[in-house]
């Protein structure tokens, strides 16, 4: 029989960890989606996407497909033969064959005897797309209605329309899972993997956890301190801004950043605003400044 080289389909070596081989799985199966790719064999290859990391991402799976080229460069295609033992060693295919490995199934079935198992009907492919939500839906939690287009079980394109809740506290790259709002098949229907993103805030900046706001503050505040009120994600919030303050700097509170176990800290980002001078009086201020300040802040170029 030929051997399936499970580590070139996902393009990772053989040491990979678990997480790289997710990773590398979640970039492909998004690249070659029938959906978005326009790849000929888009079909075929996120087929054998699938089975891979059907594989490679189960760690007992692993371990057995690994044991079957122990010792031995086997290549994509190439003709080989199972080591002795092997089936006995790994339950004589339990859990191995049907919608997991097209490869597995093959094996046991050539090794013949009790071994010999039928596949089962295959699952449909799982889905990937991403969902765009604000910075204050991960502070209060939010439900949001999608529109998604899957190919059932007969062949046929539907559109469905499903309502998507968005649970309190979640941050950019972590995936919603909707059981069975995949692709069809003849198994049942695969999963629905979202993947989160913020869109852009005019005052808000989200990293990791981590939320910055930009505050507007006058020259006096910054200079001589005091209290000032602040908008913030989780409300009107009464801050100190120390005496001798200067433009751009970061003030930190703990645990007001996106809500977890463990929640991020805001930052709030100080940026002076200067009043115009556009009256007489406004003027003679800024001239009164220059005349006693006498406060050149290029002396030191």
């Amino acid at each position: 029989m030929e051997y399936k080289d499970y580590y070139k389909t996902l393009g990772v070596a053989k040491t990979a960890s678990e997480d790289e081989i997710k990773k590398a799985y979640r970039k492909l199966v998004r690249k070659y989606h029938p959906d978005v790719s326009k790849e000929a064999d888009a079909q075929q290859k996120t087929q054998e996407l699938n089975e891979a990391y059907g594989v490679l991402g189960d760690a007992e799976k692993r371990a057995a497909y690994d044991d079957l080229g122990r010792g031995h460069h086997y290549r994509e295609g190439q003709q080989f033969r199972p080591p002795p033992d092997w089936g006995r060693t790994h339950g004589g295919g339990g859990g191995f064959g049907g919608m997991d490995s097209d490869f597995f199934a093959d094996l046991f079935a050539n090794l013949g005897g009790g071994r010999r198992r039928q596949a089962r009907p295959r699952k449909g492919d799982d889905s990937h797309a991403s969902i765009a939500i604000d910075v204050m839906d991960s502070y209060q939690g939010a439900s949001r209605n999608i529109t998604v287009y899957v190919t059932e079980a007969d062949g046929y394109r539907s559109e469905r329309t499903l309502t998507v809740n968005i649970p309190k506290g979640i941050s950019a790259g972590q995936q919603l899972r909707l059981s069975g709002q995949g692709q069809g098949g003849a198994g049942g229907p695969g999963d629905l993997y979202l993947e989160v993103e913020f869109r852009p805030h005019p005052r808000y900046r989200v990293e990791g956890r981590d939320v910055y706001a930009s505050v507007p503050v006058t020259p006096w505040e910054l200079a001589l301190g005091g209290e000032i009120e602040v908008n913030t994600p989780s409300g009107k919030l009464t801050v100190n801004v120390p005496a001798g303050s200067q433009t751009g700097r970061k003030l930190r509170l703990r645990g007001r950043g996106l809500p977890a176990k463990e929640a991020g800290d805001l930052y709030l980002l100080l940026e002076v605003v200067l009043p115009p001078a556009t009256s007489e009086k406004g003027r003679a201020v800024y001239e009164a400044m220059a005349r006693d300040l006498a406060f050149n802040p290029r002396a030191g170029d």
